[in-house]
């Protein structure tokens, strides 16, 4: 049964500097595709630095790699990029922006490990 959490996508520097740098580089997917979250949280996960998880939300889902930091139990954080954009869904609430704070996910273990982190293929 996959665990719940709190997913929060933020902007970090390095994104920042890397929008500059381009999208398509391999630096700029790790950071989007890095997820961080409390160091008791992974291990209740039985997760891993490096292991894979897949999120979910009720309008789509992304793979993401773990890592420990300095982040408030239950709550996971994540670059903004194209897998955050998989888990939004189209309201605005009039605003012309999706809501993209505080989205409920499932979080599920995908059982093998990375050493490095190459970029998530399209499909997922």
């Amino acid at each position: 049964m996959p665990d719940r959490y709190l997913l929060i996508p933020i902007r970090s520097n390095k994104q920042g500097v890397q929008v500059n740098v381009g999208k398509e580089g391999a630096e700029y997917q790790t950071l989007v595709t890095t997820l961080t979250m409390h160091a008791q949280d992974m291990q209740q996960a039985g997760l891993v630095a490096g292991q894979r998880v897949r999120l979910r939300t009720r309008f789509g889902e992304a793979v993401f790699i773990c890592q420990e930091g300095n982040v408030p139990r239950g709550l996971l954080l994540v670059p903004y990029g194209p897998p955050t954009c998989r888990l939004m869904g189209g309201d605005t609430d009039g605003t012309g922006m999706p809501t993209s704070k505080g989205w409920e996910v499932e979080l599920e273990k995908i059982e093998e490990t990375v050493s490095s982190h190459p970029p998530e293929s399209p499909g997922g």
